[in-house]
């Protein structure tokens, strides 16, 4: 059940992207749904891989490669997926970190903390 929330979190989370950067455009809520899984699923196979791959860079950098990495694969899945669309790279960076933080409050206040 939790995964379905944290699903519709970050559905949710999208849109608000969308709705606040103009160079991001999401069709509809079942287009942020479909987008939201694909992102998890690219964070969750893609992401460490890329990580690995680029660990030099990130440490000379001193983390801020991450950003980078990030904005790609936010970019990359708009590209790739009808029904989402990211204009640049440099929108994907920012509307990565929006997201990141958007999706952290709502799953901050929707769930909470279990302890």
């Amino acid at each position: 059940m939790r995964l379905i929330i944290v699903w519709l979190l970050n559905a949710l989370a999208l849109l608000a992207v969308a709705y606040l950067m103009p160079s991001i455009h999401v069709a509809g809520f079942t287009g942020a749904l479909i987008a939201a899984a694909v992102i998890g699923l690219v964070n969750m196979l893609i992401r460490p891989v890329l990580v690995l791959l680029t660990l030099p860079v990130t440490v000379l950098t001193l983390g801020l490669f991450i950003f980078v990495i990030n904005g790609l694969l936010f970019f990359l899945v708009g590209h790739f997926l009808e029904g989402f669309e990211v204009r640049s790279l440099l929108s994907g960076i920012l509307g990565a970190i929006l997201y990141s933080l958007i999706s952290w409050a709502l799953t901050a206040l929707v769930l909470g903390d279990k302890d």
